[in-house]
């Protein structure tokens, strides 16, 4: 029986674009749950299952970064954007736990707004992360980025409306500070993206 001394090639792309594909189903759930206003155990354990994957899927990464010699670029940046992928995942499990533990249930329209944002934002990630097997045509991948960074910017100012908003109608401090994490978390979801351009952007101009 033949064997070969060399290690497997690892197909590093195909490896991002799962975990990506992961990042965009968390951002969907998350969307559809503020969408109906449900936060319960069935939708966290959902999320909860999604995370569990992302986690696999990052795991593998790291994984397989340690046992090979050659890589497609920098391992720095393969560590980072695996990590910041993660994150995504990470960030939207633990808003959902928290509208389920401080029980706020029902619809909140400035939320199923900031989810929408933060749909568009990943799903542009994601697209980001499969563009750099083509970095020699780099511009599309670049476009991304650039979306990326624009819906960061909406995020900002949602946040700080939002913000204003409850500062000015809230009656109870309690509900006042919930809702006040949950923006910010939401916001935050935003940053992590934006953080993913920039190891993207990065890379290209590394392979340029």
């Amino acid at each position: 029986m033949g064997f070969s001394l060399l290690p497997k090639e690892v197909n590093f792309f195909e490896l991002f674009d799962k975990l990506a594909a992961v990042a965009v189903e968390a951002s969907k759930h998350f969307s559809e749950t503020v969408s109906n206003g449900r936060f319960d155990e069935e939708t966290v354990s959902r999320m909860r299952t999604i995370e569990h994957e992302g986690d696999e899927r990052t795991h593998k990464i790291i994984e397989q970064l340690n046992k090979t010699f050659i890589t497609p670029f920098d391992r720095e940046d393969i560590h980072s954007l695996a990590n910041e992928l993660d994150s995504i995942i990470d960030m939207l499990n633990t808003i959902t736990n928290r509208l389920k533990i401080y029980k706020l249930h029902g619809v909140n329209d400035d939320l199923v707004q900031f989810a929408l944002v933060i749909e568009k934002s990943v799903a542009a990630t994601a697209n980001a992360v499969k563009g750099l097997r083509n970095t020699k045509t780099p511009k599309a991948t670049y476009g991304f980025c650039m979306e990326i960074n624009r819906l960061e910017n909406v995020g900002d100012t949602m946040r700080d409306n939002m913000l204003e908003k409850l500062f000015e109608t809230a009656k109870d401090p309690f509900y006042l500070i919930k809702w006040k994490e949950i923006y910010q978390y939401s916001e935050t979801v935003l940053d992590i993206c934006e953080d993913v351009a920039n190891v993207v952007s990065s890379i290209l101009v590394k392979q340029a």
